[in-house]
């Protein structure tokens, strides 16, 4: 049996038509970005300095870095809130472990990123094994790990004890910020696996269809297992990455990350419906919330207006997504 699949490679007419509808949300995505840097660069004060652009750099990574693996999980049709909670987490795991727990440097990251996938993998299982909803099973692992970080730490900073490898980690290699190198990584090795592998496949077929992706031989189980372990492991990276950066692990950082990592995908032009998406959209995505959310800094618009901005730009984001969903689907009709 064949699984309908909608991807890049596609070709026909059909095909051609979804290709130039994808391409045209990212040559939009990049006329964006190059009109908000003319804007800014001209009106907020700092905007174009070396000093800037190096620390929306290391912004881009935050939420990048995760970003990757939700775009996967989005296009099987599933979704992850747990990130910003799980980041926090990350950093008070291993600031606990290097500074109190006696692990060592070394061991306290590797124990991290061990208990990130972990984590991560206990979503996706309960996802297979039970069919609880994914906002459900993630919106679990938020408010647990939420509430580990800050119990563990009583709500205040574990300090990081001196280390040359958080040195490496939270500083620049050659001028580049660590993060934004293991970005752009990590970018090219998840771009790889979504074009290019059989896994990859898989995950675009499990969201196009996901009954006939399971009578393709597909195993529905596992793809998501994975999928949320590497979310998990994603965030723990990140959250190892952050506290370096800061100089400690703190249960109440990256909050609202995941709302940051979920627009970007979207605005990416990733289908919440699953089946579509590109790691090259998220991409952008990543650079336009980034570009926006500093320049309001900048700019000194407050904070809690910053946060409405972004709410309205996810909703517009969505409404976008659903138009060129609907018409992709009507091309393929015809």
């Amino acid at each position: 049996m064949t699984v309908t699949q909608t991807k890049p490679e596609q070709r026909g007419r059909g095909g051609g038509r979804f290709l130039a509808g994808r391409s045209l949300n990212e040559i939009g995505l990049i006329a964006a970005i190059v009109v908000l840097y003319v804007v800014l660069g001209s009106t907020a004060a700092g905007f174009l300095s070396l000093d800037n652009q190096l620390g929306m750099l290391r912004d881009a990574a935050t939420v990048g870095i995760a970003a990757w693996g939700v775009t996967l999980v989005i296009i099987a049709g599933e979704i992850d809130i747990s990130i910003g909670p799980a980041v926090a987490f990350a950093s008070v795991l291993v600031a606990k472990g290097a500074a109190e727990w006696g692990l060592g440097i070394g061991l306290s990251v590797l124990v991290t990123l061990a208990a990130g996938a972990a984590w991560g993998a206990l979503a996706g299982w309960l996802r297979a094994r039970f069919e609880v909803p994914s906002f459900i099973a993630t919106l679990g692992i938020w408010s647990a790990l939420g509430g580990l970080g800050l119990y563990l730490t009583d709500a205040l900073p574990v300090v990081l004890p001196e280390s040359g490898l958080f040195d490496v980690l939270g500083g620049s290699v050659l001028g580049i910020p660590t993060p934004a190198i293991v970005m752009v990584v990590l970018f090219f090795v998840f771009a790889y696996v979504a074009r290019y592998t059989g896994y990859g496949r898989s995950v675009y077929a499990v969201g196009g269809n996901a009954p006939a992706a399971r009578m393709a031989g597909i195993n529905l189980s596992r793809v998501r297992v994975l999928l949320f372990a590497t979310t998990g492991l994603l965030s723990a990276i990140t959250g190892v990455l952050l506290a370096a950066r800061l100089g400690s692990g703190n249960g109440g950082a990256a909050s609202g990350l995941e709302f940051d990592v979920i627009a970007a995908v979207v605005i990416g032009g990733t289908a919440l419906a699953g089946g579509r998406g590109t790691l090259l959209g998220t991409l952008l995505g990543v650079a336009f919330i980034t570009v926006i959310s500093n320049g309001l800094v900048l700019l000194g618009v407050n904070s809690f207006l910053q946060n409405v901005v972004r709410g309205v730009i996810i909703v517009v984001a969505v409404l976008v997504n659903v138009v060129i969903t609907k018409r992709a689907r009507a091309t393929r009709e015809t």
